[in-house]
């Protein structure tokens, strides 16, 4: 195995993004942070580096345990990195929210009619 390798490359091989063209994109507009600097799309990862990964809503704060070789099946690359305990608790905490969110939407049938889409816009509305 290598000892380094490019941030987006690996990215893309432990499975963050199905693509390398997302994951360079997502390393160029700032959302990925390598020993607590922001990254660029060749910045070397190697064994003991930290990474925060923000990616839609969520946040992961992971240590680099070791650089693949290829895109491989998902418990491979799994193996690669190894998640903080608050970096879980905290992504569960916020799609936990998003639930109960979506629990207080009101309920459409299909396509939303003109009611339900007034209904909808005030709801978004009320909600900042």
């Amino acid at each position: 195995m290598p000892d380094t390798l490019r941030i987006d490359k690996w990215l893309f091989f432990t499975r963050f993004f199905k693509t390398r063209g997302q994951a360079t994109s997502a390393v160029t507009g700032g959302h990925v942070e390598r020993n607590g600097e922001r990254a660029k799309p060749a910045t070397p990862v190697a064994p003991g580096d930290k990474l925060v990964i923000t990616k839609d809503r969520y946040t992961f704060e992971i240590d680099v345990i070791a650089t693949p070789t290829r895109r491989g099946p998902a418990p491979e690359a799994r193996a690669c990195y190894a998640e903080t305990e608050e970096s879980i608790a905290a992504r569960q905490a916020l799609s936990a929210s998003i639930k109960a969110a979506r629990m207080t939407q009101p309920l459409t049938e299909g396509r939303p009619d003109k009611h339900t889409r007034r209904q909808l816009r005030d709801w978004k509305d009320k909600r900042g």
